[in-house]
Parts: C-alpha cells; sequence; structure tokens
C-alpha cells in the first residue's frame, strides 16, 4: 500500500505547477479579472461567481491553480463587490434576507446571472479572448452567494440557464432556497459541493438528509474539509487550501477536459472529515 499512496501525495503536491498570469480587463461592461497561461492555444473556460460583499480576487489562489492547469479563468465583480474596485458597501444589505429562503425565487440576484450571461457572450465576440476561449467547455465555480450563483444557472433556477455547461463547482454554497423549493433535481451538470466542519451557516443545508446534496441528480460529490469556516474558500482564510484545491481541481478537469478520474474524486485525503459520491465511479 506505501507505493500507490506515496504515488498519489506527490500527485496532490507536485502537479499543476506551471506559472499563470493574471490580468484586469473590462468586458461584457463589467470589471473582470483574467487569469491564464500565456499562450494561444485553446483553453477550456471557467468563471468564478464571488460571495456577498466579496470580489472578482477573493479565491485568487484557486484562479491561479485553475490557469496553471490550462484553464482560462474569469471572475466578474458584481453589483456587490467591495474590493478590487468594487462599488458595492459593507453596509448594504441582502436583497431578502438570508434567513428567510422560502421568500427568495428566481428574481433574487437575477442581476448575478444577467452577469454572467452577459459575460460569456462578450468572450465569445471579443478579439483578446475569442480566439483562445474554448466555450464548448465551459464550468462554473461560485462561493457562497457565488454558489448560489452558478447552481441557479446550472439549472436550479429554470430561468437562469446557461447552456452547455459542463461541470459546477459550489464552494461552501447558500443552498437553502434551492433546498426548501426542491428545485435541485433540475442540475444539468455533474456538481461538487464543497463545506466544512466550521461552516456552520451553509453546510448543514448541503449535508443533511434531504439537503442539498441528496436533492440534486447524478453525477454529484460532496467534501467536507476539517476545521474549515466559510472563508476557507478565499484568501482570507487559511485553512484546507492545499486540500480545497487538490478536490477541484481533480472534479474539474475530470469533467471539462475528460481527464481520467483522479484518486480524490472517491478518496479521503487528511484534512478532509468526509467526502460522498454518486457517480460513473460508484456511489458510497
Amino acid at each position: 500500500m506505501r507505493y500507490p499512496l506515496l504515488i498519489f501525495v506527490v500527485w496532490i503536491f507536485c502537479a499543476g505547477t506551471t506559472e499563470a498570469g493574471q490580468d484586469f480587463v473590462r468586458l461584457a461592461a463589467l470589471d473582470v479579472t483574467v487569469w491564464s497561461q500565456r499562450t494561444e492555444a485553446k483553453q477550456p473556460v471557467i468563471i468564478f461567481s464571488h460571495g456577498f460583499h466579496g470580489c472578482a480576487t477573493q479565491s485568487r489562489f484557486l484562479m491561479e491553480a485553475f490557469a496553471a492547469d490550462g484553464y482560462l479563468v474569469f471572475a466578474p465583480n458584481h453589483r456587490d463587490a467591495t474590493c478590487n474596485g468594487g462599488k458595492g458597501s459593507w453596509l448594504s444589505r441582502a436583497e431578502i434576507p438570508f434567513r428567510d429562503p422560502g421568500t427568495w425565487n428566481e428574481s433574487t440576484y437575477r442581476d448575478r446571472a444577467d452577469d454572467i450571461h452577459h459575460l460569456v457572450g462578450a468572450i465569445g465576440t471579443d478579439n483578446r479572448f475569442r480566439p483562445r476561449a474554448d466555450l464548448s467547455r465551459v464550468a462554473l465555480a461560485g462561493h457562497s452567494l457565488g454558489g448560489y450563483t452558478v447552481l441557479g444557472l446550472a439549472g436550479a433556477w429554470p430561468s437562469w440557464k446557461l447552456p452547455g455547461v459542463k461541470a459546477v463547482l459550489a464552494l461552501s454554497p447558500y443552498t437553502q432556497p434551492f433546498v426548501e423549493q426542491g428545485t435541485l433535481v433540475a442540475l444539468s451538470a455533474p456538481v461538487m459541493f464543497q463545506g466544512g466542519t466550521l461552516d456552520v451557516g451553509t453546510t448543514p443545508t448541503l449535508q443533511r438528509a434531504s439537503g442539498a446534496y441528496d436533492q440534486s441528480p447524478e453525477p454529484k460529490y460532496f467534501v467536507e474539509f476539517e476545521k474549515a469556516g466559510h472563508f476557507a474558500w478565499a484568501d482570507v482564510g487559511r485553512t484546507a487550501h492545499e486540500e480545497i484545491v487538490t478536490y477541484s481541481r481533480a472534479f474539474i478537469n475530470h469533467y471539462v477536459k475528460g481527464e481520467p478520474a483522479k484518486p480524490p474524486l472517491t478518496k479521503k485525503i487528511p484534512g478532509v472529515a468526509l467526502i460522498r459520491y454518486a457517480s460513473e465511479l460508484g456511489k458510497n
């Protein structure tokens, strides 16, 4: 057993170390941060949606890892962004209180969905990115309210649906409105939910019986990181970054690039409290 484990550990810490660059552009009337390798080759695309009062650069550690793997990564500042030049205010409240998920509907934060629809359209016509962006291979990733956003775009809010999404990475996502209304059954792409043992505001809804994971169609994954709170997925957090990158890369590379499944899709590594999956790789 020592040699397979050694290979696994080496793969985790040594893969995907290529340098990636970062640019700030104006695209689709949005301030967008772009990470990519310096190449003219066609690259699969990842769109990242930040959390409430976060911003495009809040999770640089993960975006850089994706870019190093050969993705063209776009992260827009939504209207509520408060950093990276965002025009939002920390004093502004949510459109509808997070504590009242039953009153959320397809109009709640629709502007975020519109941002991403417009952004994808602009990528396909902008001369800076059109030659490089492979829009037949698009993944969505989002943290917190951004997780809500990308799940809505993947079908949880039918009127938001973005066609052709290959995978959805939901990082400590706000899923309560979808769970209460039973709409996650309409997801049309593989999904990986991530949570943490200290993420008491969102993770319980992901993992409980009849929660977000249970309601979602296959293929689906859930990973819970030890001692990770809600901001573990942002640069301000200091917990589980290496583990988050490992599982996120394994999921996205498998479903977007079609790479063979790597061990993290079905196995726990140190720092992971729980992994669940139901896919072509089996169930647990």
